[in-house]
């Protein structure tokens, strides 16, 4: 099963969860033994396909940290937290968190766009 560690301790995602807003952005930093790699893709697959299909689920990509290294970013896009919390906090979603390999450490945390002038939109 993997564990679950905060990106930020001071603002940990169980206490953005009662946030209400969006659209939102998951961020999901996946640590894992190196023998444990493919499992950890494979587990992560059978979520994603899972979470495609719940509301306000926009989209998702996964990344290998490059090099040698064992570490994995997710990101996926949500209409909204309450969307994510909904798919997050399902029965489902959660017994399938059992199928991660024992090392795998995620810690994911959710960001919204901001405006930065001459740079970038909201």
């Amino acid at each position: 099963m993997v564990a679950f560690k905060p990106l930020d301790p001071q603002f940990p995602i169980q206490q953005q969860l009662g946030a209400e807003t969006g659209p939102v952005v998951l961020v999901n930093l996946f640590t894992v033994d190196p023998a444990d790699q493919e499992a950890l893709v494979e587990a992560w697959r059978n979520d994603a396909l899972w979470m495609k299909q719940q509301p306000g689920y926009i989209s998702t990509q996964l990344h290998k940290a490059v090099g040698e290294s064992s570490m994995y970013l997710n990101y996926a896009i949500w209409d909204s937290v309450s969307d994510f919390r909904a798919a997050f906090s399902n029965p489902d979603f959660k017994n399938a968190l059992g199928h991660y390999p024992s090392s795998a450490v995620a810690a994911p945390h959710l960001f919204e766009k901001i405006a930065v002038p001459n740079c970038c939109a909201a």
